[in-house]
Order: structure tokens, then C-alpha cells, then sequence
């Protein structure tokens, strides 16, 4: 679901409330790995805790002075956070 390569953290499947829970609790072992993007290239899936799930990630970033860029966010994921009014949060990375 996923996978470290160098700096970038690559999900892949489904990232919905039943998985969620499982990526939240990884977070803090990847940022000290070294992750510093999250890429959701290949995610074939996403509801609103996807969003929630990146907005999550960014705080726990923040919190331990890590800036952390969402790559590739899925169309349905930026529409949500359109509509929530936090686009600016996951703003592809140039």
C-alpha cells in the first residue's frame, strides 16, 4: 500500500476509511526514513478520508519541522478539497 523510494512515500490501491487508520499510524516511521513527498500516483481509489489523510500527514509533518509536498493528487481528492477550501493544503508539488 506503500513504499519508500529515496525521498518520495508512493501509495498505491485504496485510500479509503478502511484504510486510513493503517497509514495514519505509519507516518512518523516514514518521515524518519527520510520522506518528504507523498505521491498518489497510483491510488485507484479515494473518498474524503483520503483528504483527510493528507491533511493529517502535513500536521504530523509540521509538528516535527518536516515540509511535506502531496504529488499527483487524484482528481476526486482535489475536488474535495476544493470544496472544502483547502486546496492550497495539497497543491501539487512543481
Amino acid at each position: 500500500m506503500m513504499r519508500l523510494e529515496g525521498d518520495t512515500l508512493k501509495l498505491d490501491g485504496a485510500i479509503t476509511l478502511e484504510t486510513v487508520p493503517a497509514l495514519i499510524e505509519a507516518i512518523d516511521g516514514q518521515f524518519k526514513a527520510g520522506a518528504r513527498r507523498v505521491d498518489f500516483a497510483d491510488v485507484t481509489e479515494v473518498d474524503s478520508s483520503a483528504l483527510a489523510l493528507a491533511l493529517e500527514w502535513r500536521r504530523h509533518a509540521a509538528a516535527q519541522a518536516v515540509q511535506l509536498s502531496v504529488l499527483n493528487p487524484p482528481q476526486a481528492m482535489q475536488n474535495l478539497a476544493n470544496l472544502y477550501g483547502v486546496a492550497d493544503l495539497i497543491q501539487a508539488a512543481a
